[in-house]
C-alpha cells in the first residue's frame, strides 16, 4: 500500500482533487497575469503571454511562483478539510506545483520557465512544510532541479 509519491500522484491526482485544483489553476493564472499587467502597464487581458525576452527576468518568476504558493499552502493552512481530502503531501504539493506553473505559464505563454514554476513550487512546499514522505517517496520535491536550471538540460 502507498498512496504518496510520484507515480501515485500522476495516477490519482485527477481522481482526488475535487474542485481544488481548479480553485489553484485560476488564481494561479488571475495571479500570474496580474503580475503581468503590473510589468508591463497594461490591462489582465492583454498582458497573457506577454512577459517574454529581456522582460522576463527570474525575480519576476519568483514574486508570481511565491505569491501563488503562498496562496495554495495558506488554503491547505485555514481551511483542514481542503487538507483532509488531499491525503499525503505529494497530492498537496502537486496541486500546489500546478497552481505555480498555470500562473507562469499565463504570464508568460512560455513551457520552460512554467516547468520551472513547478520545481520552484516543490522548493518552497518543502520550505514551508517539510519533505514529502518517507522511505525514498519523497523524490518529488527533488527531481525537477537539476533539469530546470541547469544550461542545456536534457
Amino acid at each position: 500500500y502507498m498512496s504518496g509519491g510520484v507515480g501515485f500522484t500522476q495516477y490519482a491526482s485527477a481522481t482526488y482533487t475535487d474542485n481544488i485544483l481548479e480553485d489553484f489553476c485560476y488564481k494561479g493564472c488571475e495571479i500570474g497575469l496580474d503580475y503581468a499587467s503590473r510589468e508591463l502597464g497594461v490591462s489582465p487581458q492583454e498582458a497573457m503571454g506577454k512577459i517574454k525576452g529581456d522582460k522576463l527576468t527570474m525575480e519576476i518568476l519568483e514574486k508570481i511562483i511565491r505569491a501563488e504558493n503562498d496562496y495554495c499552502l495558506t488554503q491547505y493552512e485555514a481551511y483542514p478539510t481542503v487538507a483532509e481530502s488531499h491525503f499525503g503531501g505529494s497530492v498537496r504539493a502537486c496541486c500546489a506545483a500546478a497552481g505555480c506553473g498555470s500562473a507562469v505559464a499565463c504570464a508568460t505563454g512560455l513551457a520552460q520557465p512554467t516547468l520551472s514554476a513547478w520545481s520552484l513550487s516543490q522548493l518552497g512546499h518543502y520550505e514551508r512544510v517539510g519533505r514529502l514522505g518517507f522511505y525514498g517517496y519523497d523524490l518529488q520535491d527533488q527531481c525537477k532541479a537539476a533539469c530546470s536550471y541547469s544550461y542545456q538540460s536534457d
